[in-house]
């Protein structure tokens, strides 16, 4: 199939805003990306996109497909069947690819029932999103994320519980370095694996090809992760001057999921259990200051929202942008964060970009969202999603 899309803006997704081109699909890719004038006496079906812009589709890097965004997540899921959360996860991919994310990273699920959803989307048997997935956490005992975790302590253990992910088919390895806002009896400014334990993982996980990703919320944990060599912090609630100047000497990304705290925090009253309301109002400000703090220091960001946790609905992904930019970052920043870094984070190096060779991940909104980014917020203005080519 060919099809030209010409007329409109076009967002490259590293922050160029091209005026007057057109983007040409044949089959699953881009093929080309020139000046309207180059088509002329083109004859195959065209899309017209004035008054729009063609984007690249969105990329979330920190969802979680199994949870449904209840006030609580964990529990309702603890009453589900396997078939139940397979199709929830499911239902969950294709809402989220229907408001314009064509690709997302599962940093935990349960008992690896998510990787069905991800393997029939990836496939093609089903149209969904690129799924890379994570299976199970590793985390300590007692740690964050233990009720659904691989509970591992010390160096041999947390090696095997790495090997025991890539066995099972993880494209990522997450691995808990601090406490967090969802598990009772835990505190997120708490270090919870050592440096030690996080490097054994991280260079096992590495070895075999796989990316990293830690939940980091502490600056202690935050620190112990980084110099571990991890790939990503996710959430980086109480990172410090010294947190940030680790990270950019790295190279380290950081995936913010400013929707998460935010959306508990704006339900706060609706039925989310207090122990996470109390360390959410705690922690948001300083969430805040720690993501101002590291993006005017120039550090590498990636989108993430960790959809699937209170109030925070897959399909309502975009919220992430109008979050961001809430904090001062840039509109351009923030779409550039959420097309090619965040497909950088995750190995997609055909992806995430409006380039010749690409896949065809397309999103096209109504207006300019480098100006006005409820443009891509607002889904009011989507015109029309394409994954590998197809329209969905």
């Amino acid at each position: 199939m060919t099809l030209l899309f010409s007329g409109g803006l076009i967002f490259d997704g590293n922050g160029n805003l091209l005026e007057n081109h057109g983007v040409l699909i044949e089959d699953d890719r881009i093929s080309k990306v020139a000046p309207c004038g180059e088509f002329e006496g083109f004859n195959g079906e065209r899309i017209d996109t004035t008054g729009g812009t063609l984007m690249p589709g969105l990329i979330d890097c920190h969802v979680h497909l199994v949870y449904c965004g209840e006030a609580d997540p964990k529990s309702h899921l603890l009453n589900l069947n396997p078939g139940q959360i397979v199709m929830n996860a499911f239902e969950n991919a294709q809402n989220t690819l229907n408001s314009g994310v064509t690709s997302i990273r599962d940093l935990g699920g349960r008992d690896f029932l998510e990787f069905a959803v991800r393997d029939a989307c990836n496939l093609g048997r089903q149209l969904g999103p690129t799924i890379k997935a994570a299976g199970r956490m590793i985390c300590m005992t007692g740690g964050h994320g233990n009720i659904f975790g691989r509970i591992a302590d010390g160096p041999d253990e947390v090696l095997k519980a790495v090997r025991e992910q890539i066995h099972a088919g993880s494209d990522v390895i997450k691995l808990m370095a601090t406490g967090g806002m969802m598990t009772p009896r835990v505190n997120p400014e708490d270090a919870h694996y050592t440096e030690e334990e996080l490097r054994i993982g991280v260079n096992e996980g590495h070895r075999f090809h796989r990316t990293c990703a830690s939940h980091a919320q502490g600056a202690e944990g935050i620190l112990n992760a980084v110099r571990a060599g991890m790939d990503s912090i996710e959430h980086g609630v109480f990172m410090t001057q010294e947190c940030i100047d680790a990270m950019l000497e790295q190279g380290t990304f950081l995936v913010p999921t400013l929707s998460a705290v935010n959306n508990i925090y704006l339900n706060r009253n609706n039925g989310i259990p207090e122990f996470i309301v109390e360390k959410t109002i705690r922690a948001r400000e300083r969430h805040h200051q720690s993501i101002k703090m590291f993006y005017k220091a120039g550090g590498k960001i990636a989108m993430g929202t960790d959809a699937g946790t209170p109030f925070n609905l897959h399909g309502d992904n975009s919220q992430e942008l109008q979050f961001m930019t809430d904090l001062g970052i840039s509109n351009s920043d923030a779409l550039r964060f959420s097309t090619a870094n965040a497909a950088d984070l995750m190995g997609l190096e055909d992806r995430g970009q409006i380039q010749e060779g690409f896949f065809a991940d397309l999103l096209i909104v109504s207006g300019n969202p480098v100006e006005d980014i409820s443009a891509i917020v607002n889904q009011e203005n989507h015109l029309c999603v394409v994954k590998n080519g197809v329209q969905v």
